[in-house]
């Protein structure tokens, strides 16, 4: 009997752990074009700095890839691998996963920790998304 550790197709998530975890829809930033990515983006940007062993990141990943396609004009939703990205997690002192963090403007707005059902975080994003 043979089990293949990369992939969780029953969540069509990517689960490679050379690479982290990676929902449809959801892109994938780094240390590298964090600021252009998050800091100067032009709307909300919800982030989720996780890790591929995380298993709440595994868990919240579908949320967030509804999240990211019903909300795409109003939020951005990127996740970061803090592992392969020390310097970011560091710069916002992220030592639990997942961590959410929602910027504006290039400011942290919201912080969030933990995985959570998608009716829970589009409550504590109501402020964010102007619902």
């Amino acid at each position: 009997m043979s089990t293949d550790i990369g992939t969780d197709i029953s969540a069509g998530i990517s689960t490679d752990f050379g690479t982290g975890i990676s929902a449809g829809g959801v892109t994938a930033v780094t240390d590298a074009d964090f600021g252009a990515q998050v800091l100067a983006a032009g709307q909300p940007v919800l982030v989720e700095f996780s890790a591929a062993w995380c298993g709440p990141c595994r868990q919240i990943a579908p949320v967030l890839k509804a999240v990211a396609a019903e909300h795409a004009d109003r939020l951005k939703v990127v996740e970061i691998d803090a592992d392969t990205n020390p310097e970011t997690a560091a710069r916002y002192g992220v030592l639990s996963l997942p961590t959410l963090l929602v910027f504006d403007g290039g400011e942290p707005v919201l912080s969030l920790t933990g995985a959570r059902p998608k009716r829970k975080l589009l409550q504590e994003l109501a402020g964010v998304l102007g619902s």
